[in-house]
C-alpha cells in the first residue's frame, strides 16, 4: 500500500477504536471480541480496553473480581440470542482485534486471522448478517477474507465506520470514474486511429483510381462519395453520408469499391473480360 492508503486504513482503525459503546451489553460484547489481540500493544486499540474497564461499573467489577486480585477475564459473549447491536459490537472488537484491511492499487481486502478453531464459526456468524465471506486455514491460523469492496464498505459502515469511511468510498468513486474515462479515452482514441487508416487508405485508392482513369467511369454515387471524401478526409462515414444526403451503407459500399479496385489493376478496365472472349 502506498503511504496514503496505509494512512486512510489506520484512520479507519483508529475511528472504529474511538466509538464508546452506549450500552453495557455492547461494551462487554465488544470486550469480548478484543480478546487474544494481536497487537496489544496497538495504542488504539490500548486506550479502547482501558475505557472499556473503566465503564463497567464498580459493581461488577467487584461481582468478578477474581479472588487472588487480578483483573477479570471479560465476561463470556453468547452470539445466540443476542440483538444485532451486540453482535456488531462483538464484530468490531474481532476486526480491531485480528482483523486486517489493505486498500493496495485500488484493490479492498478485508481479512480477520483467528484461532483456526473460530474460522468457520466466524464465517457463519458474518454469513448471518448477510455477509458471506470465505474461510481458509493458513499457517494454522483460520483466515475469513472479504475482496469485495461493497461488502467490506457495508462491515465498516455496520460497525460504525464514519468520516474516514466516507473519504475510502470518495476515493473509489474516484478511481473508478478515472477508470470509465480512461477506458472512453482509449476508445475513442483507437477509433480515431482506425478511422484516420481508413481515410488514408481510402485517399490513396482515390488518387489510384483517378491517375488510370478508372474513376471517371465509376457510377455516379462512387464518384460522388470519392469527391467527397477528398473535400473532408476527415470525415466519419456517418458525416459524409449526411453531407451527400444518402444512406451510410451506399458511402461505406462506395469506399469498399474504390480500395478494392485500387489493389487491382486491370479490375474495372474490361481487361478481363476481352482476355475471357481472346481465349473464347
Amino acid at each position: 500500500m502506498t503511504t496514503a492508503e496505509r494512512d486512510l486504513a489506520e484512520a479507519l482503525r483508529a475511528e472504529l477504536a474511538a466509538i464508546d459503546p452506549p450500552r453495557r451489553c455492547c461494551r462487554n460484547a465488544e470486550t469480548a471480541g478484543l480478546m487474544g489481540a494481536f497487537e496489544p500493544r496497538r495504542r488504539a486499540i490500548a486506550r479502547l480496553e482501558v475505557r472499556l474497564r473503566r465503564a463497567r461499573s464498580e459493581a461488577e467489577a467487584t461481582q468478578e473480581r477474581a479472588a487472588d486480585g487480578s483483573t477479570p477475564a471479560a465476561p463470556a459473549f453468547v452470539w445466540s440470542g443476542a440483538a444485532e447491536h451486540c453482535r456488531l459490537a462483538y464484530l468490531r472488537g474481532r476486526f480491531l482485534a485480528h482483523g486486517s484491511l489493505s486498500l493496495a492499487s485500488g484493490r479492498t481486502h478485508l481479512e480477520f486471522s483467528v484461532p483456526a478453531a473460530e474460522a468457520e464459526l466466524l464465517a457463519r456468524r458474518l454469513g448471518e448478517l448477510e455477509l458471506p465471506a470465505p474461510w481458509r486455514l493458513r499457517r494454522g491460523r483460520g483466515v475469513v477474507t472479504w475482496k469485495s469492496t461493497e461488502t467490506v464498505g457495508t462491515f465498516l459502515r455496520m460497525v460504525g465506520g464514519g468520516a474516514a469511511l466516507l473519504e475510502l468510498e470518495a476515493r473509489q468513486v474516484s478511481r473508478s470514474v478515472r477508470g470509465d474515462l480512461n477506458r472512453v479515452i482509449n476508445a475513442e482514441s483507437a477509433n480515431l486511429q482506425r478511422a484516420v487508416a481508413a481515410a488514408a487508405r481510402q485517399l490513396e485508392a482515390i488518387d489510384i483510381l483517378d491517375a488510370d482513369g478508372r474513376l471517371a467511369r465509376q457510377p455516379y454515387v462512387v464518384r460522388l462519395v470519392a469527391d467527397a471524401r477528398r473535400e473532408v478526409p476527415e470525415a466519419t462515414l456517418t458525416e459524409l453520408a449526411e453531407r451527400l444526403q444518402v444512406h451510410r451503407s451506399a458511402v461505406q459500399r462506395a469506399l469498399e469499391r474504390i480500395e478494392r479496385l485500387a489493389l487491382h489493376a486491370d479490375e474495372g478496365t474490361g481487361l478481363r473480360k476481352r482476355s475471357r472472349s481472346g481465349a473464347d
